[in-house]
């Protein structure tokens, strides 16, 4: 029987779930809307994010701690999704076919600049903030590698079906890189780890890791990539895909499949999966390269990229704002500035000195060593896989390198590649009037 009296009307409890969902409305919406609106200005998406994240998390102090140490798992994993969805977008972007000749950059980026960041960084990490041996190799893993994720404004945009179109070489530069580098950083983060658990004797550890950790890993990361771009090529883009229209019918979840496909049957095998999602991208994309299909897949890709992208920053921010730079004093900051100012734009210019590449153009691909979630991936990784003493420095050390490489690199990005693409229209203007010709390492 209901209780007599007179009925009022409950009144909603206002916890942190409604504000919590307003705050997701309202960042879907700045992911949707900033990027095209951020593009004729000095500032790029991430750096906004940084802020908005900052921000929050020091307005309203109730809202849970994002501290990467104490809540190590949940960010190794969301950094790993969102690592290998972005190099599935990279992957995806590149216009230009693989070959030797043709990536030639790349493969000096690969084999020269990154092998001397990490012998840079680690030596950094050793002299000047007074880091263990396997402390410092670690710092140097996870400090050399490019990122996929933050440096979007000065990589290709997006897959083109113009037979003649042609990535520019700075952008395709950056692009390959950054897809492959984060893969090929797992070796050296192994080293560090079996460092930190049997010491620097080589005797202990060196044999296994050429085997296994480079040897095998890097095989079966390029092989899984191959098989699986090359089967889901031939299913979308067959003589019997074109009869039932399947690529009219199919979505851009395609795309995430193949990601999770090539990641984790590569995972499986013990290879590198960033390694095979990237070569898968870049596999499916050669299957048909003409085909308006690769934009659906692309699109669908860098929407989901975004979103992610958005929840790590934001994280970040707060982290910045709860205390994980409590750590740095003016060792690290020197240590990271010279990472970002003076180690990668060296080794990046080593590395493409008497290449394809012009003077302006190895400016800028030498200057946008961008690093990012990469480098929250592989702390987390190593942190949980070894036994490292400088945890929550060596987190400090990532962090305050992933900030100032979104702040110098996100007001810097737009101007530099304004300026190379002019320098080039000038270039494509002189021919077109018959003027004497410009090489093209002039650009």
């Amino acid at each position: 029987m209901a209780a007599s009296g007179t009925y009022r009307c409950p009144v909603i409890a206002l916890d942190g779930t409604a504000a919590v969902f307003f705050a997701i409305g309202v960042a879907t919406l700045a992911a949707a809307v900033l990027p095209r609106a951020l593009r004729r200005f000095p500032v790029s998406m991430p750096t906004v994010f940084l802020a908005a994240g900052a921000l929050a998390f020091w307005l309203f102090p109730d809202l849970p701690d994002p501290d990467p140490v104490e809540h190590g798992a949940i960010a190794l994993h969301l950094t790993e999704v969102c690592v290998v969805v972005s190099l599935m977008g990279a992957g995806l972007a590149i216009n230009r076919p693989p070959g030797l000749h043709g990536w030639g950059t790349t493969w000096r980026l690969l084999g020269i600049t990154m092998p001397l960041s990490v012998l840079a960084v680690g030596a950094l990490g050793w002299g000047v903030l007074g880091l263990g041996a396997a402390s410092a190799m670690l710092l140097g893993a996870v400090l050399a590698p490019t990122d996929p994720v933050l440096a979007t404004e000065v990589q290709v945009s997006e897959p083109v079906d113009d037979p003649g179109a042609v990535d520019d070489e700075a952008r395709f530069a950056l692009t390959s890189e950054a897809g492959l580098n984060d893969g090929l950083a797992f070796p050296f983060t192994y080293a560090a780890i079996a460092v930190s658990l049997v010491g620097l004797a080589p005797r202990g550890w060196l044999g296994e890791w050429l085997l296994l950790d480079v040897l095998w890993r890097l095989s079966a990361g390029v092989l899984g990539g191959l098989l699986v771009g090359w089967l889901l090529g031939r299913l979308f883009f067959s003589g019997f895909a074109e009869r039932v229209r399947l690529t009219e019918h199919a979505q851009g979840f395609v795309a995430i499949a193949a990601t999770f496909l090539a990641y984790g049957a590569t995972e499986l095998a013990e290879g590198y999966g960033f390694v095979a999602v990237f070569v898968c991208g870049v596999t499916l994309r050669t299957a048909e390269r003409h085909h308006s299909y690769h934009r659906v897949l692309h699109s669908f890709v860098e929407q989901v990229e975004r979103l992610l992208t958005v929840a790590v920053i934001v994280l970040l921010g707060g982290a910045v704002v709860r205390g994980v730079l409590a750590d740095v004093r003016w060792r690290e900051v020197v240590v990271v500035l010279a990472v970002l100012l003076v180690v990668r734009p060296l080794t990046g210019w080593l590395g493409l000195l008497r290449g394809r590449t012009g003077p302006r153009e190895r400016q800028v691909v030498a200057f946008f060593g961008v690093r990012g979630v990469g480098t929250f991936f592989y702390v987390a990784y190593a942190l949980e896989h070894g036994d490292f003493p400088d945890e929550e420095r060596l987190w400090a050390v990532a962090a305050l390198a992933v900030v100032a490489s979104v702040l110098i690199h996100g007001v810097t990005s737009t101007p530099a590649m304004r300026w190379l693409d002019r320098s080039r229209e000038r270039r494509a203007q002189a021919r077109g009037r018959g003027d004497e010709e410009i090489p093209t390492t002039a650009v």
